[in-house]
């Protein structure tokens, strides 16, 4: 009779890294690639665009520096992504309390909602930017025009969502509530809010990721400090190497919110109902 062979299981950390190379080593080879048909594309006579090489050179000094601030509206990127989260986070906010109470409103009620959702359905279709005009109206001035965008931008898909999880509550959660004579706050914190949950995040997701689209794009019409208008300033001035670099900062920021929210979903929802 032979005795069992000892296998030896490899240490965490040896199987931790060999997970993390497997995140990491596909998008930092496709990475490369687009580096170098980037590369080769931008040395043909005649381009247009600068080459990789040419886009850092010449953008050193934002790169290494982001933190300068010589006054007015000439600032590092760091201040100039900082002056668009702070509206993002503003016009978000604002989008998420009244997306999430209007839409466990509507949902609750079927009148309201009959009334209402064609309305929704038609105003989430209009471009921000479409709203900017109005917005420029009513409140004569810049900033508040700007939060109102993202406002506007962010709230549709909040309600829609929000909404939708109040109607896809089963009918037997409603009725076992009736039979144990549920009060309408128990019914609310213990039913209703914790099966809407993960629908409301769902919202909040798209909805973050719509208002950095949509603030960048309002301050190239708005002016002042803010990455859009920067990278608008960058196309008045000719300086395209500048316009390359802050739309990789736009890019690295957009997938740190949207992270975000996922970080923060993964906190408040139950292991089945996380993204």
């Amino acid at each position: 009779m032979t005795a069992p062979l000892n296998l030896r299981r490899s240490p965490r950390w040896l199987i931790t890294l060999g997970q993390s190379l497997q995140a990491i080593i596909p998008p930092a080879i496709a990475l490369l690639l687009f580096l170098a048909l980037w590369q080769v594309f931008t040395m043909a006579p005649g381009a247009t665009l600068p080459t990789p090489i040419r886009t850092v050179t010449e953008t050193w000094e934002l790169i290494i520096n982001p933190f300068f601030d010589n006054g007015g509206t000439d600032k590092g990127l760091f201040w100039q992504v900082l002056t668009s989260l702070q509206r993002v986070a503003l016009g978000f906010t604002l989008a998420a309390l009244v997306g999430i109470g209007l839409g466990i409103l509507v949902g609750t009620n079927r009148l309201i909602y009959q009334a209402l959702d064609p309305i929704f359905q038609v105003l989430r279709t209009i471009p921000p930017l479409a709203w900017l005009p109005i917005s420029l109206a009513a409140f004569q001035k810049a900033n508040p025009s700007a939060i109102f965008v993202i406002f506007i931008t962010a709230i549709w898909p909040i309600i829609i969502n929000t909404t939708e999880g109040v109607r896809q509550i089963p009918q037997d959660y409603t009725n076992v509530a009736r039979v144990l004579r549920l009060s309408k706050p128990v019914y609310f914190f213990k039913v209703l809010f914790p099966a809407t949950v993960p629908y409301i995040f769902t919202g909040l997701r798209i909805g973050i990721g719509l208002s950095w689209l949509a603030i960048v794009a309002a301050e190239m019409l708005i002016g002042g400090v803010g990455i859009g208008f920067f990278i608008w300033d960058a196309w008045n001035s000719s300086r395209i190497s500048d316009i390359i670099i802050a739309i990789v900062y736009v890019g690295l920021v957009g997938l740190l919110l949207d992270r975000l929210m996922v970080f923060v979903s993964h906190l408040a929802l139950p292991p089945d109902d996380q993204p």
